[in-house]
């Protein structure tokens, strides 16, 4: 994809396309439960509503010719919630993917599933690797974090090398052996709901990020929030250690 080195906007300030040195950004999709609550629904439709937020937000990623998007959609942690909450997230997950199966080419991402799949149930299991195959072909990625935890991912990076028989490993060994493997780090993380913390979201990968916080819970993010977002990364010198 090609980018101009420098964010294009519209006459009215809106952002037609990221410039070339923002690749990724990644979402830490937090307060659909407080959302919900602050209007008397259950959790549950926080999750319902947090969906439609995700899918806007894929679709203005795409837009604006973004490479990559990362969400944190389910942590290891999370099975720690009430199991009624567990369940309609994983409904939620099951019907996004029998439209994405559906509309594959509407969506024209190349969708990765990272994380530990072993404790999903093997309906969702087959879905994702159906999703996987069925748009493999697409450039842009978009990656779903999902029973996701960054000292796993890292722990099994580390043990896939040893049992590869390696008795050194470099920095780049770790990357290509990490779900990312081939993908830029994330450039920006947006971390919605008022949180400031990585919470074990992509801690190899998110040592150089930069980090955006917004009050804003996840689905009431829009397109001008996350432009936001983008605007204050662009309002940034990244140094990466080097003095400029």
């Amino acid at each position: 994809m090609e980018n101009s080195e420098n964010p294009q906007y519209d006459s009215k300030g809106r952002l037609i396309k990221v410039g070339r040195d923002l690749r990724h950004i990644a979402f830490i999709m937090d307060g659909n439960g407080r959302w919900a609550q602050r209007r008397g629904y259950p959790r549950e439709k926080g999750h319902t509503e947090g969906t439609k937020a995700f899918e806007r937000a894929v679709r203005y990623c795409g837009e604006i010719g973004l490479e990559v998007m990362t969400v944190y959609a389910f942590s290891t942690e999370n099975w720690k919630r009430p199991e009624r909450e567990v369940r309609k997230i994983m409904g939620l997950l099951e019907k996004y993917l029998d439209k994405l199966l559906e509309k594959a080419s509407e969506y024209e991402v190349k969708v990765r599933f990272i994380g530990e799949r072993k404790a999903l149930s093997q309906r969702i299991r087959d879905k994702i690797s159906l999703a996987e195959d069925l748009t493999s072909g697409y450039h842009r990625v978009l990656n779903i974090a999902l029973n996701y935890g960054g000292r796993a991912e890292i722990t099994s990076a580390v043990n896939r090398l040893i049992s590869a028989g390696r008795r050194t490993v470099s920095e780049d060994d770790i990357s290509g052996a990490l779900y990312t493997s081939g993908l830029p780090d994330p450039d920006l993380i947006v971390r919605t709901a008022g949180e400031r913390r990585l919470s074990n979201f992509l801690l190899w990968q998110s040592a150089y990020s930069e980090f955006y916080y917004t009050d804003t819970l996840w689905p009431d993010m829009d397109e001008t929030e996350i432009q936001k977002a983008i605007d204050d990364y662009y309002n940034r010198t990244r140094r990466f250690g080097a003095v400029r």
